[in-house]
Order: C-alpha cells, then sequence, then structure tokens
C-alpha cells in the first residue's frame, strides 16, 4: 500500500510539476465532451408535419391531402408522406440534421432511438475493451489511440452518406470517445496523491460540464450537423498535441505479497458488483426524473441545460463532502435519497402536487448524478492498479447499459416505461444494502496488486469506533464459514 508514496517521494512528491500536469488534464476533457454532448443535438426532434403549409397540421404524422387511391393509413392512422416533411423551426439551433436529412420521423421514427442505442453500446463496449487495453498496453497508448480513431471516425461522420454507414461510424466512434475519457480519468488518478485525488477528479467534471454547455452554442454557428461533427473531429485532434506532455503513466505494480491471515478477500468481488449495479440505476433512473419533469414532448433546452447544471451541482457537492464525511458515506446518503424520491414518484405521482413533483425529479436527478460520479470515483481508488482500467471500464461501461433502456423502450412506444422504472427503483433499495459493506478508500494510497486490494477492510461509519472492522462478513457460527477463512488466509 506504500508503493505509491514511496514513488511520489522519489520523483518529487506532488509538487508544482505534477500539479500542474493534473490541471493541464482538464483542458481535454472540454473538447471530450463536446463531442460525447452531440448525440443529443443529433437526435433532437423538430416540429413537423407532410406537406408544404407550415400554417396546416403542426406536428404530425397525417398528410394533408391525399387522393384516396394513393394510400391507406396504418392501424395508428398514419400514413406514408409523399410530399415531402416540412421542418417548423430547427432543433437544438441546427438547421440540417440526420433527423431532418433522412427524415426520420413517423414510420421512419424507430431509427432515432436505433442511433442512440447503437452510440450507448459503443460506448460501452468502448470502456469495457479499452479498459482492459490500459491495462495491457499502457494508458498514454489507450489514450492517443483513441485520439486518432476518434479524430478519423469524426472526419468520417461528416463525410456519411448512408445511415448505414452513419450507425457504424457513430458505434465505433463513441467506443474511441469513451475510451479516450476512461484513460484520461485513470492517468489523473494515478498522477495525484491521496488529497488531492478527489479535487483533481471532480475539476475535469466540472471541465466537461463546461465542454457540454458550449456546445448548442458552437451548433447555433455552425447550423449544419456535419459541419459540427467536423469541428469535433477537429477538437478531438488538437488533443493528440497533449499526449507529448507526458499526462499518461502506466502504473508498475510492485511484487504480489502473501495474503495476510483474516484478510476479508471478499472485498473485491463485492465491488466489482456494487460499483456496476449503482452505475446501471444511476444512468437508467435518471429518464424516469426527466420524465416527470416534462411528461409531454419537451423542448430541447430545459432538459438539456438542466442536466447539465445538475452534473455541475453534484460534482460541487461532493468537492464540499466526499473528503469531509468519506465516500461511503456521501454514496450512501446519495443512495438513500435516489430510493426516496424514486419510490415515493413511483408511488404517489399522480397524487402530489406538481411543486412536490418537480422537487423529487430534480432531488432524484441530483442524486442520480452524484451516485454516478462517485462510484466512478470510489471504484477507482478501490480497484488495483493491475485492473484498474479494466474494472472502471465495466462500471462505467454498466452505467451506458442502464442509459440505453431509454431508447429501447422509445423504440415500442414506451409501453414498458413504468415496468423500467419499478426495476430500477427496486434494484437501487438492494444496492443501498451493498454499500454498507464497502471500505472506506478516502485518504488511502492506491493498491497496486490484488493482495493489496484485499487487505482493504470496511470502516465503521460511526465515529468513535475501531478505524478497521477485521470480521469477515461470514461469523465462525456458521457452517462451513472457518473451513473458508482458513483457505482465504
Amino acid at each position: 500500500m506504500e508503493h505509491e508514496a514511496r514513488v511520489l517521494r522519489l520523483a518529487g512528491g506532488f509538487g508544482r510539476a505534477r500539479c500542474l500536469l493534473a490541471a493541464a488534464s482538464w483542458l481535454p476533457c472540454v473538447a471530450l465532451g463536446l463531442a460525447l454532448g452531440s448525440e443529443l443535438l443529433l437526435t433532437a426532434l423538430p416540429a413537423h408535419h407532410c406537406g408544404s403549409d407550415p400554417a396546416r397540421a403542426p406536428s404530425t404524422c397525417l398528410p394533408l391531402s391525399y387522393p384516396e387511391s394513393v394510400t391507406r393509413a396504418g392501424s395508428d392512422g398514419a400514413r406514408p408522406c409523399l410530399r415531402g416533411w416540412y421542418y417548423a423551426q430547427p432543433a437544438a439551433d441546427l438547421l440540417r440534421s440526420p433527423v431532418t436529412q433522412r427524415n426520420l420521423v413517423c414510420e421512419d421514427g424507430w431509427k432515432v432511438p436505433l442511433e442512440q442505442v447503437d452510440h450507448l453500446l459503443g460506448r460501452l463496449l468502448g470502456c469495457v475493451l479499452l479498459g482492459l487495453g490500459c491495462d495491457w498496453f499502457g494508458r498514454r497508448a489507450v489514450f492517443v489511440g483513441s485520439l486518432v480513431l476518434a479524430t478519423g471516425l469524426g472526419v468520417g461522420e461528416a463525410l456519411v452518406a448512408s445511415f448505414p454507414a452513419l450507425l457504424t461510424l457513430r458505434l465505433l466512434r463513441g467506443g474511441a470517445l469513451a475510451g479516450a475519457s476512461l484513460a484520461l480519468y485513470v492517468a489523473r488518478l494515478e498522477l495525484c496523491d491521496p488529497p488531492n485525488r478527489l479535487a483533481f477528479s471532480m475539476g475535469a467534471g466540472l471541465f466537461s460540464v463546461v465542454g457540454t454547455l458550449l456546445l448548442p452554442g458552437l451548433a447555433l454557428l455552425a447550423q449544419d450537423w456535419q459541419l459540427l461533427q467536423g469541428l469535433s473531429a477537429l477538437a478531438t485532434g488538437l488533443l493528440l498535441l497533449f499526449w507529448g506532455a507526458g499526462c499518461a503513466v502506466r502504473g508498475t505494480p510492485p511484487a504480489p505479497a502473501p495474503l495476510s491471515p483474516g484478510a476479508p478477500a471478499h472485498t473485491r468481488h463485492l465491488e466489482e458488483r456494487t460499483h456496476p449495479g449503482l452505475q446501471l440505476i444511476s444512468g437508467g433512473i435518471r429518464a424516469s426524473f426527466l420524465h416527470s419533469l416534462v411528461p409531454s414532448e419537451p423542448s430541447f433546452y430545459w432538459p438539456y441545460f438542466l442536466a447539465a447544471g445538475l452534473e455541475a451541482a453534484a460534482t460541487v457537492f461532493l468537492l464540499l463532502t466526499a473528503d469531509l464525511w468519506g465516500r461511503r458515506s456521501v454514496l450512501l446518503l446519495s443512495t438513500l435519497v435516489l430510493v426516496l424520491a424514486s419510490q415515493l414518484l413511483l408511488a404517489g405521482a399522480q397524487y402530489l402536487p406538481s411543486w412536490m413533483v418537480l422537487f423529487l425529479s430534480v432531488l432524484g436527478l441530483l442524486a442520480s448524478q452524484t451516485v454516478s460520479a462517485l462510484s466512478s470515483l470510489f471504484s477507482a481508488e478501490i480497484f488495483p492498479t493491475v485492473i484498474r482500467g479494466a474494472g472502471l471500464g465495466l462500471v462505467l461501461g454498466a452505467g451506458f447499459l442502464g442509459q440505453a433502456a431509454v431508447p429501447l423502450t422509445t423504440m415500442h412506444g414506451r409501453h414498458g416505461f413504468f415496468l423500467q422504472h419499478v426495476l430500477f427503483a427496486s434494484f437501487a433499495l438492494l444496492t443501498l444494502l451493498c454499500v454498507l459493506l464497502l471500505p472506506e478508500s478516502r485518504g488511502r494510497t492506491l493498491p497496486q496488486s490484488l493482495q493489496e486490494a484485499d487487505r482493504l477492510c470496511r470502516s465503521p461509519l460511526l465515529r468513535g469506533c475501531p478505524r478497521q472492522d477485521l470480521l469477515p462478513l461470514l461469523p465462525a457460527s456458521l457452517p462451513g464459514a472457518g473451513t473458508q477463512l482458513a483457505q482465504e488466509g
């Protein structure tokens, strides 16, 4: 456990040079936030109708006037539009988007959630595969390679001519951007000493929010989605200049040490299950809170800027509390608030006053953002260096899997939305119990090997108790517990 501290002391400690290098790692987060946030702009649906008269029949799939012999209405009353679609106003300041260029509305509207699932699947695969690559080939190699891929694929998106090709490029570019973000996150964490890990990790989160907030302004200037993608590719290409500063250093673990008697080997296995579950729930239940805020067809800007503002608020909240109260206590509190807000909305949304629904939805969104950000930091601090990239990749990938449940429900006409909310709310209640069993990582050096990670013990939530709880989860009175402990020792 002291290997990291010895390495930092030999390198001069966390001095001014390393501090500036860690702060410089915030700048790529702006470009990555721009690139990763473009999905919402590209799939925004403007007001539309079939025909050429903007004064008639707005926001409907029915044609203005057709001869009876031309077409036959479907079971839902919608008919194919043969006169072309009219879009009343640009969505998200883009005069031309993939939706308006390819008329992905009405009978072709299912292609929009398909593209959203495709992009999230790419980010999931990128986290898992490139996270594993971080441990095999090093953080810098994955960061630079992902940026090269993201830049080339971004140029390809700007020039793409068919929808299947767009799906392929969105899948691959989502994975490349996710891999670059993951490699940069891990490298920054390993660069900092324990007292500064939280501040520099949360600072990077704020810079990512800045990129998200700048994206609508960039779209207003570009007004064309292909030009916007070209500018995004240019931004990621400029990040290639950053790698020469030595921002990413591959961790070198010490030789494995023998496992001490009585060490709770269950800790790492519990970590591998709890944090992916938290990311899955916080990513999936976020849409339920947004749906409670805007149950009808929302405008683009209201949920977009609300989510970005709450992400910044959650980051500031963690800056003020996670070092003061501890990671596990804040994670437990945030998960509890998430459970209470989701259960109250699930049980009484139809009977609560509108101001209460608004308050619970905003509180739930804030809690979900807090759980997602803190779970990422918490898991990165507990996973040992030899598997930190792969472990954090699995955790972040679970969050994208939860987010993919929302467009999948949209493809089926949102018929399973209530059941989705029930499942995520129930899973949140189960993960609340698992958080109690996690170790505390505040102020501790990063574990280098699996053996060091297994030595992390549960610390008490209340002050005045012993600092570590060396008791195993299985009491000695249970049959087979003594045999299991003997084998672990």
